[in-house]
């Protein structure tokens, strides 16, 4: 069965061990509900130094890259930051479905929701 492509967007704090901790857990809810999971934060961390602005620029150039791609936006997390608003806003310019990790997670007949830790 092929999957269609979900990209993860959280409001991302700025601990990065924390951060790649709660996108695998994301990425995990979103993989188990059938989609596959894209999560930028949990690669590009890996070889681009967002200390650099033409890294950091490029980091954001293939994240919206993915998203454009992706069948669905789903946005995990509390609060809503200029990355996450941002990424809605592209994946409603580009008629891409938005929708929360609770909400996926419900549609799909998970009912995880309240059993799960999704912060």
């Amino acid at each position: 069965m092929k999957r269609p492509l979900a990209y993860i967007t959280a409001p991302w704090g700025v601990d990065s061990r924390e951060n790649q901790e709660k996108a695998a857990d994301y990425c995990r809810q979103v993989y188990e509900a059938g989609y596959s999971p894209i999560c930028p934060l949990m690669f590009t961390s890996q070889f681009l130094r967002d200390a650099v602005p033409q890294e950091h620029q490029d980091g954001l150039d293939i994240a919206q890259d993915y998203l454009r791609r992706s069948r669905v936006l789903v946005v995990c997390g509390h609060g809503v930051t200029e990355i996450v608003k941002n990424d809605i806003a592209i994946a409603e310019r580009l008629h891409i479905t938005a929708t929360t990790l609770d909400g996926i997670l419900t549609v799909k007949g998970q009912g995880r929701c309240s059993q799960r830790k999704t912060s």
